[in-house]
C-alpha cells in the first residue's frame, strides 16, 4: 500500500524547494552575489519560496491527519516506531519553525517582503537592530538542524529498503 498521490507529490515538492532554498541561502550567505539588484532579487527567491514551503508543509499536515500514511510491513518494534514518529514531528517543525523565524529576521533587518514580487507581506515585527542577529542565527541553526534531519530521514529510507526490506521507501515512491 502507498501514501496517496498527493501526499508523494507534496512530498516531493518539499524535497525539491528544500534543495533550492538549500542552495540559495548558501549562495547568498557565504559568497555574497554581485551586483546588488541580483543579491535582493537571490533573497526575494529564497524568502518567497521559504513562505511557500511554509503554506506546503500546513496543507501537508492537514492532508496527513486527513489521510493517515498507509502501514509499514513488516510493522515496526515500538522503539522504531517512537524514533520515527519524533524524526517525523521535529522535520515538520523545523519546516514550520524555519520560515517564520527568516521571515521575522528579514523584517527586523528592515526589509519588507513582497512575496514573489507580487504579494505585499505585513511585517508583524518592524526593524529591530536588537533582533536581527538573533533571528539570523536562530536561522542559521535551524537549516543546520534541517539538514541534518534529512540526512537522516533520507538514511533511514535506505536503511529500510536496503537493510530492513520493509515498504517504507516504496510507499513514497
Amino acid at each position: 500500500m502507498r501514501y496517496t498521490r498527493t501526499a508523494r507529490w507534496l512530498h516531493w515538492i518539499t524535497v525539491a524547494a528544500i534543495l533550492v532554498l538549500a542552495v540559495l541561502g548558501i549562495w547568498i550567505g557565504m559568497f555574497e552575489p554581485q551586483p546588488e539588484a541580483f543579491k535582493l532579487r537571490l533573497y526575494n527567491i529564497h524568502e518567497s519560496l521559504g513562505i511557500t514551503l511554509l503554506l506546503l508543509t500546513l496543507f501537508r499536515l492537514f492532508w496527513r491527519w486527513r489521510h493517515p500514511p498507509p502501514p509499514i510491513e513488516p510493522p515496526l518494534p515500538p522503539l522504531l516506531q517512537r524514533a520515527a514518529f519524533a524524526s517525523h514531528a521535529a522535520l515538520y517543525a523545523l519546516l514550520i519553525a524555519q520560515p517564520v523565524v527568516g521571515f521575522l529576521a528579514t523584517n527586523a533587518w528592515g526589509f519588507p517582503l513582497t512575496a514573489w514580487g507580487v504579494i505585499p507581506v505585513p511585517s508583524p515585527i518592524g526593524r529591530s537592530e536588537a533582533w536581527a542577529p538573533a533571528l539570523s542565527n536562530l536561522h542559521a541553526t535551524f537549516a543546520l538542524l534541517l539538514g541534518l534531519l534529512v540526512a537522516v530521514h533520507a538514511a533511514a529510507a535506505l536503511w529500510h529498503h536496503f537493510g530492513r526490506r520493509d515498504t517504507t521507501l516504496r510507499r513514497m515512491l
